[in-house]
């Protein structure tokens, strides 16, 4: 094997490639690499799944499924574990002390302070740490996007082999440490996701699909209800692991439930001066004057091609343990959506997320440059395209104390947050996948148009985003 080697070497040169763990994330490593040429990828996944890994690897150039951790292990020269983080000590235990002598170890897992403790824990003393994680999902496709290596111990040549056996992705090269992949993390993932999944229970605690009555079906409205739709059809545990398992995701995921809870009482005390000048203190903060970066989002014409808005769905077309609200509910919004202006709405989960970070003194535009997700890059525009505008700004103030007619909405929302506060505070995986799946159970009827609609979305903002601001970062691939 050489060190220097790309996958249009010969095969003798290469590397052999190990992944431990072959779910969504797994198999993309690995489809990806086979089609970049690499030749030796060694691949497992738990033992009840060997055979039918066996039939879904069989015609895919240069993978070799083996029976299991240890054989993948004792032959790689890299290895990745693709685990989910809460089993990655227990996964490194079984594994690890098999890992070959001078090979190199990551992991692509989405909280790392588990993934570190492992592999300090388990691996040999002669085995070097070189880890990684993109920042996307398995669906998305990698090109362009972060993502981040972590060099833990290793001499240059590992981190040179690590680089060249990722370049295939054409993703841009983050390099952190573990503390501050798992700092940048927590707010670019789990504390957005949080806000999302409070939003999906809010309304399925109001038992209607709100876009589909007229309610929130233009601008930005639209890309929170797409990114919402998206996040609840993927796996549970894709944001259980981002949240419980990283210390500076809960206290991030509570200050924004703190902040929803107090602006929403200075929206039911009415107090139209005190709301004004912590939202305006936020502002200037976040988006004041010294910020020159040009905005993210497109217009609101070009967001409302994507709107999920349809005609009044059937009673029986709406899941609900509570026919009677739901009936309300639908009449309430049908009533309504036909008399008042459209962009009347208070927007709280975006007055709480910007108080949030200014509570925290987080800067959201440098974790942007670092490691933005499409779907963190989306949630500052849409913060951002609030925020600028004085105009924007003061309606949704002006609709937050006078107008009632998303308080009820808001309400929810508010409990939503804290009940996902707490569930994370607990720590319980259980509690966390119960509740995700409870929402998820009530929005699947609309998934798959919201999966096509979604990902267009996405691919139109993005594509038509402005690159992300470098500068002189020394964290980022020049």
């Amino acid at each position: 094997m050489r060190f220097d080697a790309t996958p249009s070497a010969p095969i003798n040169d290469q590397p052999v490639i190990g992944i431990i763990g072959m779910g969504e994330m797994g198999k993309m490593y690995a489809k990806t690499l086979s089609v970049a040429g690499w030749a030796k990828i060694n691949v497992c996944d738990r033992p009840e799944n060997y055979d039918t890994l066996i039939k879904d690897m069989q015609n895919v150039h240069g993978i070799n499924v083996l029976r299991d951790g240890h054989a993948v292990s004792r032959t790689a020269d890299w290895i990745m574990y693709a685990v989910e983080a809460q089993f990655m000590d227990k996964v490194v235990a079984d594994y690890g002390p098999s890992t070959k002598v001078g090979a190199i170890v990551g992991g692509q897992t989405s909280v790392k302070t588990p993934e570190r403790e492992a592999f300090e824990k388990y691996l040999p003393e002669d085995v070097h740490i070189v880890s990684c994680h993109s920042l996307h999902g398995p669906t998305v496709s990698p090109e362009g996007q972060p993502l981040v290596i972590i060099r833990h111990r290793g001499p240059d040549w590992a981190l040179q082999l690590v680089e060249n056996i990722l370049r295939p992705f054409k993703s841009h090269f983050v390099y952190l440490s573990y503390e501050e992949h798992d700092l940048v993390t927590a707010n670019t993932q789990a504390v957005t996701h949080a806000a999302f999944l409070s939003m999906g229970t809010a309304w399925h605690c109001s038992s209607s699909y709100p876009w589909e009555q007229g309610w929130y079906v233009r601008g930005i409205e639209i890309v929170k209800v797409n990114i919402m739709l998206r996040i609840y059809s993927n796996k549970w545990h894709v944001y259980a692991g981002l949240a419980i398992l990283n210390p500076a995701a809960r206290d991030m995921i509570g200050q924004y439930a703190k902040s929803v809870t107090e602006l929403f009482k200075l929206m039911l005390a009415g107090d139209s001066k005190g709301l004004r000048e912590r939202v305006y203190k936020s502002r200037e903060a976040l988006f004041g004057p010294h910020r020159r970066v040009t905005p993210i989002l497109l217009s609101e014409d070009v967001l409302d091609k994507f709107s999920m808005a349809r005609g009044e769905p059937p009673a029986a077309d709406i899941p609900s343990e509570h026919p009677s609200k739901s009936t309300t509910s639908r009449t309430r919004a049908s009533e309504s959506s036909s008399s008042r202006p459209i962009n009347n709405n208070s927007h709280l989960s975006l007055l709480a997320m910007v108080d949030c970070w200014a509570a925290l003194n987080i800067d959201p535009f440098e974790h942007l440059s670092l490691a933005a997700t499409p779907l963190f890059r989306m949630w500052i525009g849409v913060a951002e395209y609030l925020f600028r505008s004085e105009a924007r700004l003061d309606a949704a103030l002006d609709a937050a104390v006078h107008d009632v007619s998303h308080r009820s909405d808001d309400l929810e929302f508010v409990v939503a947050a804290r009940g996902w506060s707490q569930c994370v505070n607990f720590g319980s995986f259980a509690l966390y996948k119960d509740r995700f799946k409870h929402t998820q159970s009530f929005f699947e009827p609309r998934f798959e148009a919201a999966t096509v609609m979604g990902s267009k979305m996405i691919k139109t903002i993005l594509d038509n985003a402005p690159p992300t601001p470098l500068g002189d970062n020394p964290n980022l691939e020049s």
